[in-house]
C-alpha cells in the first residue's frame, strides 16, 4: 500500500476518533460571531487565531495574525506549536466544517479555552494574502 494513502488513513482515523468524544451541541456552545471575535482580538494581544485549512488555502488570504496548522495535522502539531493548553484560542477554516473538528479534536487534547470562528468566507474584514 502506498504510504501517503496510509498515513492519511491513519489520519482519518485519529480525526474520527477525536470528533466523537463531544456533541454539536456542546460544540455549537462555543462559537463566537466575527464582530466579537474581531473586538477581542483588536484589545486581547495574546489570543491564538488558528487557521485549520490547507497551505494554499492561507496563501490565497487568511485572517491577519493568524497561525495555519492544518486540520489533518492538527493533533500531531498541536502539543509542539500550541504549548499552552489555557490559552484563548478562535479557530477558523473555509465554511465551519474543519474549525468545527479541530474545535473538538482541541478539547480532546485538552485545550480548554477553544472558539470555533467559523468559516473565513463569513469574515466581513480585512484578510492577507501570501505567507506568514
Amino acid at each position: 500500500m502506498n504510504p501517503t494513502i496510509t498515513i492519511s488513513i491513519i489520519v482519518g482515523v485519529i480525526i474520527i476518533w477525536l470528533y466523537g468524544k463531544y456533541s454539536d451541541k456542546e460544540v455549537n456552545k462555543l462559537r463566537i460571531d466575527p464582530s466579537e471575535a474581531k473586538k477581542r482580538l483588536d484589545t486581547e494581544k495574546d489570543i491564538i487565531l488558528l487557521d485549520v485549512r490547507t497551505e494554499r488555502e492561507y496563501v490565497e488570504n487568511h485572517i491577519p495574525r493568524s497561525t495555519l496548522i492544518p486540520l489533518n495535522v492538527l493533533a500531531r502539531e498541536a502539543g509542539q506549536k500550541l504549548p499552552n493548553k489555557q490559552a484563548v484560542i478562535f479557530v477558523y477554516c473555509r465554511s465551519g466544517n474543519r474549525s468545527k473538528a479541530a474545535v473538538k479534536m482541541l478539547l480532546k487534547l485538552g485545550y480548554s479555552n477553544v472558539y470555533n470562528l467559523g468559516g473565513i468566507i463569513r469574515w466581513p474584514y480585512r484578510t492577507v494574502s501570501g505567507k506568514k
